[in-house]
């Protein structure tokens, strides 16, 4: 029988088989979980669009879809999966497993979405939006909404509202291999003389880290000095 990493959510399986396949990597054979993936993905979106429509009932949409971005982007998916050692489950072809698919982001992320498929079509709804609450609750619990939007966004809106020119973004450097570049950008404000370098393993993450180092130093030049008085 097939090793269930969801027991400690309460979540059995009356199909062992479904459970088998949203554990298998296509490295390890045809019943594998991609269209599975397919289908959970789908089913996340929904459960995490519902519980945030229901949090925030102010929030506008704009800033509704950049929280659940946040929350389901790949990299947070993964983070769910290394939290209940999916790692440790996962099926897979000799080849991936010496090249360290199990520590994949994208393989992670994928085999989440499978195993959420899975509960949908082995248990039903409930059961499926019950999992991904329980997956999500802390995620859920620490979402800041004023947060939400992006550095760049946040940038772009604090520039405007002072109407100044928007910020210029250029790649300064890239490093490492063509599988693991590195990206280095500077975010250039010209009104301001103001100028901010940050790297990201892609040009759009490393810009985005740019825009909040720009936005750090503005915060900083805005409080007053230490031991200052009125």
């Amino acid at each position: 029988m097939t090793p269930n990493p969801l027991l400690r959510f309460g979540v059995d399986f009356s199909d062992p088989a479904l459970l088998d396949r949203a554990l298998t990597h296509r490295s390890a054979g045809q019943a594998n979980y991609e269209r599975l993936e397919f289908l959970g993905d789908a089913l996340i979106n929904a459960v995490v669009s519902i519980e945030l429509y229901a949090r925030f009932p102010r929030a506008p949409e704009g800033d509704l879809t950049r929280l659940r971005a946040s929350l389901i982007r790949e990299s947070s998916l993964a983070d769910l999966a290394r939290s209940i050692d999916l790692s440790d489950y996962l099926r897979m072809g000799g080849g991936e497993l010496k090249s360290g698919g199990y520590r994949r982001d994208s393989i992670l992320a994928d085999t989440l979405e499978a195993l959420v498929a899975a509960v949908f079509l082995d248990s039903g709804w409930e059961r499926c939006q019950g999992l991904v609450r329980a997956l999500f609750g802390g995620a859920l619990d620490a979402v800041d909404i004023a947060a939400a939007k992006d550095p760049k966004t946040r940038l772009q809106e604090w520039l405007q509202g002072r109407g100044l020119a928007l910020p210029e973004y250029r790649l300064v450097d890239t490093s490492g291999k063509d599988h693991d570049k590195i990206f280095r950008v500077a975010c250039l404000i010209a009104d301001l003389d103001l100028c901010a370098e940050a790297e990201g393993r892609s040009r759009k993450a490393a810009e985005q880290a740019a825009a909040g180092a720009v936005l750090e130093r503005i915060d900083a030049s805005a409080r007053p000095p230490a031991g200052a008085t009125n």
